[in-house]
């Protein structure tokens, strides 16, 4: 790398707080560099509708460089961060070292299997681009194996899809899972109409949602049970496997899917011992830094941010980005950084099927109101005006004829190997 004499913010992450920290560090009087392992922006709410063959991949990804390459003081490097050097100030990539004077850890997230025997090599996660085509791929899969198979045992289970966890991806996955199998599907194979798919969502809690006020959760057990959804509430994994299910009551579910929805933990570059809370999450200040290095801040999923109740969403990572730029800059300036308080704007969660539930305010949403608002708010803030149009008009299609367009099975290399089931 050039030196300068300018500070040296490097940024671990590209993710909505990361990328939120490089955008709005352009222009300040430091040398700025964003590593991220992809060089790519994944707009991460609308990845169940990549998996659900809803919309093409790279309608909800945009290059990086594309993003930050209005400003002059910030650049991109792809790269797998190994480790970072807090004592020493270093980050280490396979290819390059870099010497920072400020750190921001915005590493998001990763699937918290929990522990669950199987989960992590037969479950489906839905956390990233890959994930998404994955589980599409197999999706379709399923479907045309069952499609040939003359064994109706082998036919069941390919298919039922078995979703585990109850928050807001278990139940967008359910909703869209709907329209694909139940009402997408038939129309390419109408015996489906006689022999439908089985969709099966377990919920270790007690309701659906439970960062949702009641009313809601009450709501949208009743829409996804009137769509077809057959629902297990109090209901707990023992273990995964390629052909099944089991529950801790000793039942087993004969399936070919299970997807994993039931929680995340922070995922964070080896490093040296940090304070770290629930779900691995590293311990900050309220101003986001770490107590013991000052000049490095940590956000979003990968930060626990004391007295404050945050849920992990896009918005919370978004506005955490924009105040450690702010307090970078002020400490560029050798001022004080300042805490972070969220400013809580509402919260939607999507069920599919012109259904939605939202909180704005003291006012609950619910029904088509509730499911047009999530799509409006998460057309705005999804990355570049071409993106936006093109899903904007895939919608319109896909909503008026009740069909799904992106249903190509690609080569091989882009898909999981199918289930093969012993005979």
């Amino acid at each position: 790398m050039v030196s300068s004499p300018l500070p040296h913010i490097v940024v671990i992450g590209a993710g909505f707080g990361g990328l939120q920290t490089a955008v709005s560090l352009g222009g300040a009087t430091a040398r700025v560099t964003s590593i991220d392992r992809n060089n790519y922006h994944t707009f991460v709410p609308l990845l169940y509708q990549v998996a659900t063959a809803t919309l093409e991949p790279e309608w909800i990804a945009l290059p990086i460089h594309k993003l930050l390459r209005r400003y002059k003081n910030v650049q991109f490097v792809q790269g797998n961060v190994e480790t970072v050097d807090l004592t020493a100030r270093q980050v280490r990539t396979k290819q390059l070292t870099l010497q920072y004077d400020y750190l921001v850890l915005a590493t998001g997230s990763q699937t918290h299997f929990q522990g669950v025997p199987g989960a992590k090599e037969h479950a489906f996660p839905l956390r990233s681009l890959e994930d998404a085509i994955a589980l599409k791929h197999h999706l379709l899969q399923c479907i045309e194996r069952a499609a040939q198979t003359s064994d109706l045992a082998e036919r069941r289970q390919y298919l039922t899809i078995t979703i585990v966890g109850g928050g807001a991806t278990g139940v967008e996955m359910a909703g869209a899972l709907v329209e694909l199998c139940h009402q997408s599907w038939p129309k390419d194979y109408p015996w489906l109409r006689d022999n439908p798919v089985q969709l099966i969502l377990v919920q270790s809690d007690p309701e659906l949602l439970p960062e949702f006020p009641h009313p809601l959760r009450t709501y949208t057990y009743k829409k996804l049970a009137i769509l077809g959804v057959n629902i297990q509430v109090q209901t707990k994994v023992a273990s995964v496997h390629a052909t099944h299910l089991e529950l801790e009551s000793g039942a087993l579910i004969p399936c070919a899917t299970t997807l994993w929805t039931a929680g995340v933990k922070a995922a964070h570059p080896p490093t040296e011992t940090l304070p770290l809370g629930n779900r691995d999450k590293i311990s900050v200040l309220p101003t986001l830094q770490l107590q013991q290095y000052p000049e490095v801040y940590a956000l979003g999923d990968t930060a626990h941010v004391p007295s404050q109740s945050l849920a992990g969403v896009a918005p919370e990572a978004l506005q955490q980005g924009v105040c450690t730029a702010r307090n970078l800059r002020r400490q560029l300036k050798g001022r004080s950084p300042q805490p972070f308080r969220y400013l809580n704007k509402g919260r939607l969660a999507i069920i599919g099927c012109f259904s939605g539930v939202g909180k704005i305010g003291p006012f609950p949403i619910r029904g088509f109101l509730g499911w047009f608002l999530w799509l409006a708010v998460h057309l705005v803030y999804t990355p570049g005006y071409r993106n936006r149009l093109i899903i904007l008009m895939t919608w319109l299609q896909s909503f008026s004829t009740r069909d799904k367009l992106a249903r190509q099975l690609l080569t091989k290399s882009h898909a999981k190997s199918p289930v093969q089931f012993k005979r």
